[in-house]
């Protein structure tokens, strides 16, 4: 079975579709797919719920689909740094569900594993647990919390071998295995296309058993979010 398509559109087709639940791995703009994004905006997709950490930025990551409205709800943890995600759900028109961040994961972990709820305590007696069930448990309360299984992720990984096994570069390893764990359909974007075998069996971080379709993207912006510099006296 052959899981290389030649562009990011190609990947998508025949995937996508309006009102998908999607899974976008990432933390900040490390480890983000940053072509199937660009090729998501180009199809016109619309109503979609996304799951992902953060929302990117106002002009690059999934702030590029928020600024054409093609996101109608996010399932995040952390959305600070766009003004754009926050001028739209304060208008009312972006629908958000906040999640901890150890939950979110834990959502999306649970969801590849089968695992349709779990219990946390993380959220008791706060907004996050509100409509949802609670349970005592050796005296303490837990909310009960559903799995993620979205219909379609989109994954960076460094590389891929031809069989979809996956290698991913440090800390862009983050969310990335456990959206492509729990999607239905698992689309990755890799810098480095290798032969099946290349990858040593200790090196594999994801087996290519998750993985549907693969995309090469060489050369990716991989944009910083913030540039510091530390000033020198003198200088």
């Amino acid at each position: 079975m052959n899981k290389i398509y030649p562009s990011a559109a190609a990947a998508l087709a025949g995937v996508m579709r309006d009102g998908q639940l999607i899974a976008v791995g990432g933390f900040g703009l490390c480890g983000i797919p940053e072509a199937l994004i660009d090729a998501l905006k180009s199809s016109g997709i619309k109503n979609l719920t996304a799951i992902s950490n953060n929302a990117g930025v106002d002009d690059f990551g999934l702030g590029k689909l928020l600024q054409t409205r093609q996101i109608k709800k996010m399932i995040s943890s952390y959305v600070g740094e766009n003004k754009e995600f926050e001028r739209q759900y304060l208008a009312g028109e972006l629908e958000l569900e906040f999640t901890p961040q150890g939950t979110l994961a834990e959502k999306l972990r649970a969801g590849g594993a089968g695992i349709p709820a779990f219990f946390t305590k993380t959220g008791v007696g706060t907004l996050v647990a509100e409509g949802k069930e609670l349970r005592d448990f050796d005296g303490e309360t837990y909310v009960m919390e559903r799995s993620l299984v979205p219909d379609v992720a989109l994954v960076k990984a460094d590389v891929a071998d031809k069989s979809g096994n996956l290698r991913f570069n440090l800390t862009a390893r983050n969310f990335n295995p456990a959206a492509a764990m729990a999607g239905k359909i698992c689309i990755v974007e890799v810098e480095k296309i290798v032969e099946t075998g290349e990858l040593a069996p200790d090196d594999i971080h994801l087996p290519g058993i998750y993985v549907h379709r693969i995309v090469l993207n060489a050369k990716p912006e991989k944009r910083i979010e913030k540039r510091t510099i530390t000033e020198k006296s003198g200088v």
